[in-house]
């Protein structure tokens, strides 16, 4: 089958076209036949050897849509030809066919194949650090990081949903500014100045999402209200782990928590699929939307990891194999 992999850690340019054989589904595992991945920012982690380098080909892709293709042993209340969204916590989104465990494929009802294939890890992201990591409740003030990329343009959306009272976000440039406010952002700042400004303005936060690191996640701290929740999921900024005292956190009544997908996938599936669920519901009763920036051939993966790598992306970016 046709798919894009890598053998050598590197940039944009190490992902090249192969051919491999079809995976069969194991126990408890689903084949699909994709008809779409969505292309996300842990893939350029994995392409650049943040975790470890390959062995043989490497296969990046952790989100699909697609029609179930075979069942492996055991798997219930699934059947071959169902459209479903699926996350692969293992990857392999980019080829023609990806194996998932059945418990990660998520039924695609009242959803189209085109939005599923951005959805099961983006929407379950978004959905679990605001839900799961940062409990968020009615009346809350939310400050988004990456405002205008694909968890953070979900992430406003679902905070809405769940009752935030107001939503802030960031971004790197004026362009991406205007881009994110479709969102329904109350503001959107730019992220050199956002600590200066919202200080300035004496808005206090009480749950912070930040996929960056670095000095951002530093500087988003002081902004929290009296238990305000900062939720790192990410560290697109690949700048050195921060060492935090602990004792301005008991002082101020802060909260420092996080979320990671691949760790709910191998200690609480139960718990990620309830956020993917969650999410999805609310894709498919059209409270939220997915906004599909660009679809791309399997072949120019390359393409979307450039933007990505450069931060030049808005919204969600797919590979189309239909």
């Amino acid at each position: 089958m046709r798919a894009v992999g890598f053998d050598v850690n590197g940039g944009p340019e190490v992902l090249r076209p192969v051919e491999i054989p079809v995976p069969e589904p194991g126990p408890g595992q689903v084949l699909i036949q994709v008809a779409y991945a969505g292309v996300n920012h842990g893939e350029v982690l994995h392409r650049l050897g943040d975790y470890g380098p390959p062995d043989g080909i490497a296969v990046p892709g952790l989100e699909v849509s697609g029609e179930i293709a075979a069942l492996g042993a055991g798997v219930t209340g699934l059947a071959v030809g169902d459209p479903v969204a699926a996350y692969l916590p293992d990857g392999g989104g980019y080829a023609e066919y990806a194996v998932a465990p059945a418990d990660f494929a998520f039924p695609l009802d009242g959803i189209s194949l085109r939005d599923g294939g951005g959805a099961a890890l983006v929407l379950t992201t978004a959905y679990g650090v605001l839900a799961g990591a940062a409990r968020l409740t009615a009346g809350d003030t939310v400050l988004i990081h990456a405002a205008a990329g694909g968890v953070g343009s979900a992430a406003a959306q679902i905070a809405r949903a769940l009752g935030a009272a107001a939503v802030y976000g960031t971004v790197r440039t004026a362009e991406k500014a205007e881009y994110a406010k479709r969102f329904g952002y109350d503001a959107v700042l730019l992220r050199e100045t956002f600590a200066e400004e919202l200080s300035a303005a004496r808005t206090e936060i009480d749950v912070l999402l930040d996929p960056i690191g670095g000095a951002t996640r530093q500087a988003g701290l002081s902004l929290l209200a009296p238990f305000g929740r900062l939720v790192a999921y990410g560290e697109a900024a690949r700048q050195p782990d921060l060492t935090l005292p602990v004792l301005p956190f008991s002082r101020h009544n802060r909260s420092l928590t996080g979320y990671s997908v691949h760790d709910l996938a191998l200690r609480a599936p139960a718990v990620l699929r309830g956020h993917a669920l969650a999410a999805l519901s609310l894709l498919a009763s059209g409270a939220i939307r997915l906004d599909i920036t660009a679809e791309l051939s399997l072949a120019a993966a390359f393409q979307a990891h450039q933007a990505l790598q450069a931060g030049t992306n808005r919204g969600k970016v797919l590979l189309a194999l239909t």
